[in-house]
């Protein structure tokens, strides 16, 4: 049997699917909604060492579950697989929500960054992500006054897998440009940003809007780059519009 109404999370680094519970929770009852773990995280075994090998390996996983077409979400590392998903498999392809992501490739200083904190990581484990990573993850906001979510946040970063991580952080490094893929994007897009990400500010966001067919964006105040945890109420509104423009 098919699902019906498909909705397929892909997470962030260096989290797992358990990271998009809040918005697996509101689609309960409407939507059919999976979320993924990428090779490496979430239990699942570190096999994949490439944006496009996760991506294969997301496409093998949708085909056991029969979902041959879906509305895609990705946050961050999520949003890089989504590219590599549909520069693999276009076709499959509803909608798509892309949050705190960009389509651009590292600069060298970025790659020389991923490059030190895998070495790290696989020395250290995910303990060598903490404070600077936990402190760029999450907007002032919720640093100042939500201090379960910062906890929240520390405790999947402390329980990754350490190969796991170091083979994201590569992954993520020697990932291509996609910004030739956005205008072949013929269905909506809705991208989502965190007024308070500076990982990756609203102003990425921006570049892509202008290359897609039918792009669309939102900001949401008083949240940082894990917008889905940060402001879950905006997000999920956000999200549900999304789906009600591609699910009349």
């Amino acid at each position: 049997m098919i699902p019906a109404k498909p909705v397929v999370f892909l997470h962030a680094f260096p989290f797992s699917a358990r990271m998009w519970q809040p918005q697996l929770s509101a689609l309960t009852g409407r939507y059919s909604a999976h979320a993924a773990n990428l090779p490496g995280f979430g239990g699942e075994p570190a096999h994949a060492k490439t944006l496009s090998a996760f991506a294969e390996s997301v496409l093998e996983e949708l085909d056991v579950l029969g979902i041959e077409k879906a509305v895609f979400v990705g946050l961050s590392m999520g949003g890089y697989v989504a590219f590599r998903l549909f520069d693999l498999a276009p076709e499959r392809f509803l909608g798509l929500l892309l949050a705190d992501t960009r389509a651009g490739a590292d600069p060298p200083e970025g790659k020389e960054k991923r490059t030190l904190l895998a070495e790290a990581v696989l020395k250290e484990g995910p303990k060598a992500l903490l404070p600077d990573f936990l402190d760029a993850v999450l907007g002032e906001t919720t640093k100042k006054a939500r201090p379960e979510v910062v906890r929240e946040v520390e405790a999947m970063i402390l329980e990754a897998d350490p190969e796991g991580v170091a083979n994201a952080l590569l992954a993520m490094r020697d990932r291509p440009d996609s910004f030739e893929l956005l205008p072949q994007m013929d269905f909506p897009v809705l991208l989502v940003y965190g007024e308070e990400d500076t990982l990756t500010p609203p102003e990425e966001g921006l570049k892509m809007l202008e290359k897609l067919p039918k792009g669309r964006m939102l900001t949401i105040p008083r949240a940082g780059h894990m917008a889905n945890l940060e402001a879950p109420a905006a997000f999920n509104t956000a999200l549900l519009g999304l789906l009600s423009e591609v699910y009349p």
